[in-house]
Parts: C-alpha cells; structure tokens; sequence
C-alpha cells in the first residue's frame, strides 16, 4: 500500500502520480470489509452530477465506509470528475475521527481530483497525519506547502505540541512571525507552554511584547501562559513585574509564581505569596497546598511541611496521595528511615491509597539504609496493593534488595518482571558489580544486547566501574574501546571518570592522569566529578603545572562558581608548592565558608609559614559568622609550634575546645606534643602523654619520637621507639630507627635482632623531580643511568663545600641508610641532575621523595640553594621544605 507517495498542489489530473495498483486494490478499513477500489458495486450512473457525487461521499464518511469512498474517486479519475475541496476535506476528518491512516494516504494520493487543492485541504492533511501520528509526514506535507494560513501553522504547531517536541514548537514560532502570520489567542498558550518546557526565555519575551503592543493584556489565559515562561526558566524578577501588573489574577496566576520562587529554592517568598494569596480572598486550594509542601520538603525542611499539612486540614482540604508521597519522599531524603515510615502507616490508617511513587520513595529509602527487614515489608505492601507489577517499584525493589546484598531477591523480582526497562537491566547489572560478581554482570549484559532494551552508556560505565573496583583493569579499557563499536553509542564524561578513579583507588596516578590526558585530546569536556577526582592526583610538588592546568580548564567550563571546587584548589596549590595560588584563590571567593580558612591555614602550616597562619586565624576570629572546628584549632596549634609560641598554643589547646564546643581527639593531643616537643620540652611532652585521657596512638607517639630524634635524646627515643613497636609491631622504619638509638646509647644488646630479611624490607630511597616537564625518578643505589658519574663528580664538588659551610652537630639516627660511594641519596641525585647543565638551570625544584630526608641532604639542599640561587621544594614522608638562601621554611626541625 505504501508506495511513493508524490504530493502535487493544485495541478490538473493527469500530472498526478498516484501509487501504482494492480486491476482491483484492496483496500482494509478497521480490519473488516475487503472492497475493490475500482469494484463494478459502485455504481457511476446514478453519481453523474457533483451535487449527487458529494452528497454519496458524504454519507460514506458519516457511515464510516470510507473505503468505498475512494473506489469513488477511482472512478471519478476515469471518467475525468473532480471533488469539491469541502467533500475532500470531510473525507480526511472522517479518516482522523476513526483513526484510519490507510485509507487517509490512499486519499493523499488521489488529491489532485480536488478541484482546487487550497490551503485548508492541506492543512487538513498535516493534521490527519499529524492526529493519526505520524508527525514526519505532517511535516513533509507542511513544509511543501507553498502557502500557509494561520490555521495550518495553528494544526502544525499542535502536533508538535502533542507529540512533546517543545524545540519545534519553538521554532514554529520563530518561522511563523518570518512569514508574517501572528499567532492568536487560541495558539499563543500552545507556544508559551513549549517556551516554559524548553526554557526559551527570550521568546517568551518576544511573545509577551506582542501581547502589549497588540493590545492583548486582557486575555487572563495568555498572561497567565506568559507568567508561567518567566516563572519556569527562573526569571522571577520579570515574572513579580508582570505578577504586580496584573489587573485580574485568579487561582493559576497564584500558583504559578508559588512555584516560580519554589523552583528556585526561595520557599520564604513563595509563602509570603501564598499567605498574600488568602489576603486577597483566594483560598488555596489542594494544589497550591501541595506546591508549598512538596517544597519544603524536598528543601530537607520536613517539620514546616508536617505542620503545613495539619494546617491545611484545619482548613478542610484532605491531604491526598502526592500530599502524604512528598513528605514521604521528604524524610526519606534526609535519611529519616522510621519517620518515614510512622507516614506511610498513617497514610494507611486514614485510607488514602499510596501510587507507584509512594512505594518507590519507601523501597529508595529503604536501599539508602541498606534495611532488607522494612524493605521486605514495603515489599509486601506493593503485593497487597496490586501495585507490585509497576515497573518503576520492581526497579526499586531491585535497587534495594541488591545494595542490601540480598542478590537472590534482586534476581527472583527481575525474573518475574512481566515488563523490563534499562533500569531494571542497568539494577540487577550493578547490583552484581558491586557485589564483585563481575562475571555474573557481564553474563547479564550480553543477555540485554539481545533484549529489547538494549544497554545504554550508563550500563557500559557501570561495567567499566565495576571492572575497575574489582580490579579487572584491562577488562575495563577493552569495553571502553567497544562502547561505540558494539553499542552504537559514544563514552560520555562518566565513562571518563569511571576510568580515572579506578585507576585513583588502585593508587596508579600516572595512569589516572593518562586517562586525564585522553579525555582532553578527544575534546570531551571535563565536568565537577572530573576536576574533583583528579585533583587529589595532583596534590603534590611534581604535579605542580598540572594543578594549573585543570585550574584553567575549571575556570573556562564555569566549574569554579562551587565554594568547594574553590576551595578544594586551595588545598591542592598549597600541595603543589605554590601557596600564592592558594592565597588567590582565597582572596577571590565571596563569600568564604570555614573550609575556605581552613584550607589557606594548613596550607600556610604546611609551608611554615607560621606568621601568616597566626595572622589568618586573627582574621578569622573577627568575623562573627565564623566559628573554629577542629580541623582549625589542630592547625593552629600547629602555627604556633612553627612561631615557637608555645605559650599561645597552650591557651588555645585549652580555651578553644570551651568557647567553641570543640571535642578534642587524637589530633589534638598529637600537635601539642608536637608543640612541646619542638620548643624541646622533652620531659613536659612526655607527662603530657601519659596523663593523656585517651590512649596514644601511632601518630602521638612519632610526634614525641620526632622531638627526641631532633634533640638527640636517644634515651627518650627508645622510650618512644617501644611504644611504636607495641601499636605496629611490623613497622621496618620504627625497628630501623630504633635499633640505631640503641647502638647510640651503647646498648648494642637490646638492639632489637633484624635478620637479613628484615633489612631488605627496608623503604629504598625514592626521589621524582620534574624537569621540562619530564618526571623522573632516582633511586638509591641504581646504576643504570649512563650519566651517573657526571652526578657523582658534580656532587662530590658540592659535599667539600658542605662542609666547609656547614658544621656538624653530632650524631644522629635516620629513616635511611648512611650513604656510601655507591649509593648517594636519591635527592641529591634530583638536585645534580637539574642543575648539573648551566646553560639551562631551572630556577625552582621541585621534588618528592618517598622518606624523610636526613640531615646531611637537607645540609646540602640548604647550601644548594644558597650557592646557585635557586628554590627547592623537597616533599618528604614528615614535611614540606623550602630552602632559599641557605635556609629551610621547617627551620630545621622535621
């Protein structure tokens, strides 16, 4: 029957091509009556006249025998007749009220017998196909149209509006005012609703300045309809201009700028207008109550909605079931599990019945607590309410019963699933990735390519992420690389991301910033979960530019506008060796929030710059909406132990937990006796300790250690030393380190016993220093670089000069081990290597070693630095150092 159909307007008979048909075409109408087109049961002698001719073609349409109606037209063609426009179009409203687009194309093809093809016969066409729903063809006749009245852009613009294809609409629009055809009364609400939908203020605009100019302001539908546009793409300030313009306003107008300031998450002056609303005489009713509740209780304000329900039962409107759902949904959101519940049996008790959203909100809640018990029971409920077959509450079940652990359950309800969408595939498919049960996944996710809801990209991610939880890497990157070939389908950001956190979690940054890299060259743009999750890759001195350059890429995707990306920058400049950064990027937020100071003061401790974060934390104490937490009181302490005012983090250690409400932990204690220990107050530290509330642990314990290493107590080393080894009895570095202050202290016998495979175990030292934008990396002992011996020599000059500088104060223990002629110090070796050229010294260093450096190599770094007048950033295991002009930012103490 569908052949090619060619549409010509308004030409003579014999041009017309007609779809080509044997002897006798069948014809079928509603499944029934078979009729020949060209059928001799059709008799033309009586259908001579056009009146008679119109008048038969009528009744056909009236009777519904439409079919024989174009064996009439057959037999018009052959005796050269033709059809009044007004029968013609009566033949394709009959086709639209019974559905019947078969015979409407039959009808198509024979429109060049009308006498003359106007503009309403094609319109009728676009709005037969168009209500039959067949939107393309609608449109294939449309824009063949050579002229077009305000009905046909009316009948067009409808369609569109049906079918939900609000762009068009909008485009629609666009085209008509181009062509000089203003929209009426009747149309423009039809636009305006697509405007809203799509969120094209500027024609709402437009639309709203012909209504003015037009003189149209007394249409309360239209006004509405425009109000509606400002209120729904977030523009209130128009929206309240038009809103106090009004000369008429009724129970819409209302409810439109309620959830106009709702929407934007303004709930005070969405009361304000619904408490406005009962001054002017409108009650509220069930839906305007509804908009107010649902807000406040998607806001986490879930109390203010409770009483805004019994208010509005005061006011005798029963609460219904989008009512009793949304502050379900409410409480559930805030992880109120019970007082969600206490609702959904009440809403019981009082016989509302809950809908598919209702038991979703329960079974969601349940799945965010992991509670199989209330889970079971909900689930239940579905069963008792008939409502157990809806596919949103099966994928709900799924979801649940699945992060529950409970698979068995998640697998019966999907295989009982009388209908399954690619949530339900994508629910079961996560629930065995998270379970570790990737073959089983995978096992599902070759079934749904064969099922009718074949996988989207968030199924290919949740493989990918599964594969990379669960270690299976290479498996991962081989599905990335067949998403577009076996689904049809192109990776998008997540797909990204999915790859560069695995690769973060299995602690493989390179391969993380690899992936990084990837995503940029393939000009797929970086989202707030990118930037989030490779920054803390590149928090440290040898990822300096590369903090940079996701900063730029933040800064041009408008990812900055976040306090927390802010802020998180902040942190991460500060690990990267550039503080200035941080203090800009502080300086530049408005307003800062806790984390904001917070970030910037630690940064400041961390690069010893202990005036600056004494300095800071006055700042902050000026502001009275700041109020200290324990992340700002543990760097605090730590500020004045820097500033040696020891005196000062005393009275802060005690009088900040009580003014602030500051409940002290281990961190606490472990920078004041990092504070005594410094200043050398040994003895006090060591009191300290022990009359402690809670038990020290390791980081209390290295603190003490650290003080007595610096001050060369050995005694009280080994005191600390054992207590290490009693928390971390495997600690190589602890056992290194104390078995070197025994030997110190002469009691070579209670040396603890490392046999040689205990000494193996010991860290080798690692070093990484960027040079033109190369990392490259130096371990003790290696001998596999041919420019070794240039190093060597280089730093043997260097050592001579050392000395002569440098004095030594005596003995000492390290992480390491002393350096010999074969194994210099992995940081020295960086230092060489960057400077050993002269024609292109860098002015600044940049280095990360795996251990604390020892005395000898920070002597050197500090001469270094001094002599060829560079900076040298030394990230070690313990500390930050800067060395410039012959001196450290950690003042010797580390």
């Amino acid at each position: 029957m569908e052949k090619n159909l060619i549409i010509l307007h308004s030409k003579p008979w014999p041009s017309l091509l007609i779809p080509s048909h044997s002897a006798a075409t069948q014809l079928e109408w509603q499944g029934s009556t078979k009729v020949l087109a060209n059928s001799n049961s059709v008799s033309m002698t009586n259908l001579s006249h056009p009146k008679l001719i119109d008048t038969q073609l009528n009744e056909l349409c009236v009777n519904g025998h439409l079919s024989e109606a174009v064996g009439i037209l057959d037999s018009l063609a052959q005796q050269g007749s033709k059809v009044r426009p007004i029968t013609f179009i009566n033949l394709l409203q009959a086709c639209i009220d019974r559905d019947c687009i078969w015979v409407g194309r039959e009808l198509h093809a024979r429109v060049g017998l009308v006498r003359k093809v106007n503009p309403f016969v094609e319109t009728k066409l676009v709005s037969m196909y168009a209500k039959c729903g067949l939107l393309e063809e609608a449109r294939k006749v449309f824009d063949e149209m050579r002229e077009r009245n305000l009905f046909t852009w009316s009948a067009m613009i409808g369609a569109c509006s049906r079918d939900l294809k609000w762009d068009e609409v909008v485009e629609l629009f666009y085209n008509m005012m181009q062509h000089g055809v203003l929209p009426d009364d009747f149309l423009l609400p039809k636009i305006l609703k697509a405007c809203g939908k799509c969120r094209a203020f500027e024609a709402g605009r437009l639309i709203h300045s012909m209504v003015i100019r037009g003189g149209r302001c007394s249409s309360l539908r239209v006004i509405n309809s425009i109000l509606a546009v400002y209120a729904k793409c977030g523009e209130m300030t128009y929206a309240e201009k038009l809103f106090g313009r009004m000369e008429e306003r009724n129970y819409i107008s209302w409810n439109v700028i309620i959830t106009g300031y709702c929407q934007k998450g303004e709930i005070e002056k969405a009361r304000k207008y619904f408490d406005a609303m009962q001054g002017e005489g409108i009650d509220p009713g069930l839906v305007t109550w509804n908009i107010l509740i649902a807000s406040y209780s998607q806001c986490g304000q879930s109390e203010t909605a409770i009483d805004l329900m019994r208010m509005m039962e005061s006011f005798g409107i029963t609460p219904d079931v989008y009512t009793w759902t949304s502050l379900i949904s409410g409480f559930t959101q805030k992880g109120r599990i019970n007082d969600a519940f206490d609702l959904l049996r009440e809403m019981f008790i009082v016989g509302v019945e809950p809908n598919s959203i209702t038991i979703a909100s329960a079974v969601s809640a349940c799945a965010s607590v992991k509670s199989l018990s209330m889970g079971s029971e909900v689930h239940s409920i579905a069963v008792k309410t008939s409502l157990v077959d809806d596919m949103l509450i099966g994928n709900s079940l799924i979801d649940m019963y699945a992060k529950g652990g409970n698979l068995e359950a998640a697998q019966r309800i999907f295989d009982v699933m009388l209908k399954r969408d690619v949530y339900s595939w994508n629910s079961i498919i996560g629930g065995y990735c998270q379970a570790g049960l990737c073959g089983k996944a995978h096992e599902l996710f070759m079934k749904m390519q064969e099922s009718d809801s074949p996988p989207n990209v968030v199924t290919w991610n949740v493989m990918i992420t599964g594969f990379m939880q669960n270690g299976a890497e290479d498996e991962a990157l081989d599905l990335f690389q067949r998403i577009e070939k076996d689904g049809n389908i192109k990776p998008n950001v997540a797909s990204w991301n999915s790859l560069i956190s695995g690769f973060l979690q299995s602690r493989q940054k390179e391969k993380a910033l690899q992936i990084f890299r990837r995503m940029q060259f393939s000009n797929m743009a970086p989202n707030l979960v990118t930037v989030l999750t490779i920054l803390p890759a590149c928090a440290n001195l040898v990822a300096a530019k590369k903090v940079k350059e996701i900063h730029c890429c933040a800064i041009r995707r408008n990812l900055v506008s976040e306090l927390y990306v802010s802020n998180t920058f902040i942190d991460n400049y500060a690990k990267s060796g550039n503080i200035m950064y941080s203090r800009k990027v502080f300086d530049g937020l408005s307003p800062k929030d806790i984390i904001s100071w917070n970030s910037l003061l630690s940064g400041y401790v961390l690069h010893g710059c202990s005036e600056s974060a004494v300095d800071l934390f006055d700042q902050m104490n000026k502001d009275d909406r700041l109020h200290p937490n324990r992340v700002t009181l543990a760097s605090v302490i730590s500020a004045y132990s820097h500033a040696g005012m020891v005196d000062e983090g005393k009275h802060a250690f005690s009088n900040m937990s009580e003014d602030f409400n500051i409940i002290l932990d281990l961190e606490h204690y472990s920078a004041m006796v990092y504070l005594l220990g410094r200043s050398g107050k040994l003895a006090e530290a060591q009191e300290f300790i022990l009359n402690m509330p809670v038990e020290p642990n390791i980081s209390v314990w290295t603190a003490f250690l650290t003080a007595c290493r610096i001050h060369r107590n050995f005694g009280m080393a080994i005191f600390a030393g054992e207590r290490l080894l009693e928390l971390d009895p495997e600690n190589i570095i602890t056992q290194h380190l104390l078995s070197q202050a025994y030997s110190l202290c002469g009691k070579y016998w209670e040396a603890p016993k490392m046999t040689k495979l205990e000494k193996e175990k010991i860290p080798v030292g690692q070093s990484w220093i960027e040079v033109n934008n190369m990392v490259h990396t130096f371990v003790v002992g290696d001998q596999s670089k041919p420019y070794l011996d240039k190093l060597h020599s280089w730093l043997k000059r260097v050592h001579v000069n050392v000395k002569a500088h440098i004095s030594d104060n005596g003995l000492c223990i390290e992480e390491e081990e002393k350096e010999d002629i074969s194994s210099v110090h992995s940081e020295k070796l960086a230092i060489a290597f960057a400077l050993i050229d002269s024609h292109h010294r860098p002015q600044i260093l940049r280095i990360v070693k795996n251990l604390r450096v020892c005395k000898d190599c920070h002597d050197t770094a500090k001469y270094i630095s001094l002599a060829y007048g560079c900076e040298i950033y030394l990230s070690d295991s313990n500390c930050l150092h800067h060395f410039k002009d012959g001196h450290c930012s950690c003042r010797d103490y580390w």
